[in-house]
């Protein structure tokens, strides 16, 4: 491997690196916070419930905000939501911070500011993921894609390690303080980073039509679906470790907030054994074996922590769960970036953001009452059989990442030259391509037209369906409707990628000749002049 092909290349350009780690400060201070909390609450009576509920309160802004987050994201400048965004996070946190040293935080009010900080990390993630293809050339985004996962992954590892040392030497107002630097950091390195203007794209996209489409491309993307099924099965039983090991810490191992912080340095040290790893595990091991790999390793440990609920047991199973975390997040985050579009990247890693953190946010809930009524080691045990469970599906429905799939905007529809006019608002439309095949090639024909839809249905189309003629049968019709007009131009001017051309251009090789296209206006868009 060459020094340009190395997994840390990317750190060094200097704007990359700069954001890199602001956005390591700030996810580690948001984990040292969430530390911070659990432990506020871990005293109470129904200890398991409220640090779950801590927990859960965390993840459940991703479930409510994500997707319009990812929305803004692609329609307004990055940088300046990030920035604004940060400076917010940085005042709910001094706030929180003002609470806890004056001993004037209870419980629920607890849990407001930590809902109101998970709605601020809500907003950040999609902005931050999408960036990421902005600063890095492209032959390094594989390797930077791979460096945001591990950044988020190392801080939710370290972050909660470090807090937890932290939170039994001097409280928890002291994590909720750093927690709010860390904001202030980001704020700052964003203010010291000039973003490139770009020229303008045309009118902006509005909201709910942008948000419909973002969703339209997840529906209608297989590959984008596999990894989030995929994230799904391993976080929902995995998040019992994030939800319950400071109860594990307190009952099972007769440990305070310094022994938790050590069993969450165990979780960080598997993780960085991870990143440090996954250059290694990525060239040897397919998708599939890395997935199969990392849910064996994480649930063992769960059976480990179940079964065995002594710390010379625990810890080291805390190590191997950390790196079985790390490597099959990262790899699923940086096969979404890789794979994704820039016209729709922030859209569909909100719905991936969202798809993780409600996975957590229902395991925590789950997991707090399943302990509650069954015990801590029947919740553990009973997680790791549904772990173990869902890699029985790799076999039946595989991940196939498309990694060399060439997602770089292409501009080859013609400009459509139409005699009545329609207004962007205006439609719906229906766009008809008539083909003539020959019988030879008919059956090649309408397998490659199935490519053709998919690319029709990511981009903006909300029906489409091939028709033979019965009159000619060597004629094909395909048609696709489309919401708007507005909609169909986004489609010419850059939804489409190289691999929609090729496919496309695949399916047009079988005809005879370039197909005849027709714009069908809906009869009642508008009052002829």
């Amino acid at each position: 491997m060459t020094v340009t092909d190395t997994p840390w290349t990317p750190l060094r350009n200097p704007v990359f690196r700069m954001l890199w780690l602001a956005v390591l400060a700030s996810n580690a201070g948001t984990w040292m916070q969430t530390v911070g909390a659990q432990w506020l609450v871990v005293h109470e009576p129904d200890a398991a419930t409220w640090t779950s509920l801590v927990q859960a309160v965390t993840t459940l802004p991703v479930l409510l905000f994500a997707l319009p987050s990812g929305t803004i994201a692609d329609a307004l400048d990055r940088r300046r939501l990030l920035l604004g965004v940060q400076l917010g996070l940085f005042v709910v946190a001094a706030t929180l911070t003002a609470l806890a040293a004056l001993d004037h935080l209870d419980p629920p009010l607890l849990l407001v500011f930590t809902f109101l900080l998970g709605v601020g990390q809500a907003l950040t993630l999609p902005s931050w993921q999408a960036v990421i293809p902005e600063v890095v050339p492209h032959d390094q985004l594989p390797s930077a894609s791979a460096l945001g996962a591990v950044n988020t992954n190392l801080a939710r590892s370290a972050g909660p390690a470090v807090g937890g040392l932290l939170v039994a030497q001097f409280g928890s107002a002291v994590v909720f303080g750093l927690n709010a630097l860390s904001f202030a950091i980001f704020a700052l390195v964003l203010l010291r980073w000039r973003r490139p203007s770009r020229p303008p794209t045309g009118h902006a996209e509005r909201f709910g039509s942008a948000l419909r489409a973002g969703e339209r491309y997840v529906r209608w993307s297989p590959v984008v679906r596999r990894i989030l099924g995929r994230v799904l099965l391993f976080v929902l039983p995995g998040s019992v470790i994030w939800a319950l090991l400071p109860v594990v810490a307190r009952q099972e191992l007769g440990m305070g907030a310094q022994g938790y912080g050590i069993l969450l340095a165990a979780l960080g040290i598997g993780a960085i054994a991870g990143a440090l790893l996954m250059p290694r595990a990525r060239r040897l091991l397919s998708t599939n074996l890395m997935i199969v790999s990392t849910g064996l390793v994480y649930g063992l440990a769960l059976l480990v922590v179940a079964l065995v609920p002594h710390v010379i047991a625990v810890i080291p199973a805390l190590v191997l769960a950390g790196l079985a975390w790390m490597m099959l997040v990262s790899r699923m985050n940086a096969a979404m970036q890789l794979f994704l579009p820039n016209w729709v990247r922030a859209r569909a890693l909100a719905i991936y953001q969202l798809v993780f953190a409600g996975g957590q946010a229902a395991g925590a809930l789950l997991w707090g009452q399943f302990a509650s009524a069954f015990g801590l080691d029947h919740a553990f045990a009973t997680a790791a059989a549904l772990m173990l469970a869902g890699l029985l599906l790799v076999r039946v429905w595989p991940v196939h990442t498309h990694e060399n799939d060439d997602n770089t905007p292409a501009v080859y529809w013609p400009e459509p030259h139409l005699m009545y006019q329609p207004g962007l608002e205006d439609g719906p439309i229906l766009i008809s391509a008539s083909y003539r095949v020959r019988p030879e090639n008919v059956t090649a024909f309408t397998a490659a037209m199935q490519r053709v839809r998919g690319s029709r249905l990511r981009t903006g189309a909300t029906q489409w369906g091939l028709f033979r003629d019965g009159e000619a049968p060597d004629t094909f019709v395909e048609v696709y409707l489309v919401p708007t007009w507005d909609e169909h131009l986004r489609q010419h001017e850059g939804r489409l990628t190289e691999t929609d051309e090729q496919s496309e251009q695949q399916a047009v090789a079988l005809a005879d000749s370039p197909p005849t296209v027709t714009h069908l206006l809906a009869a009642t868009t508008r009052t002829e002049p």
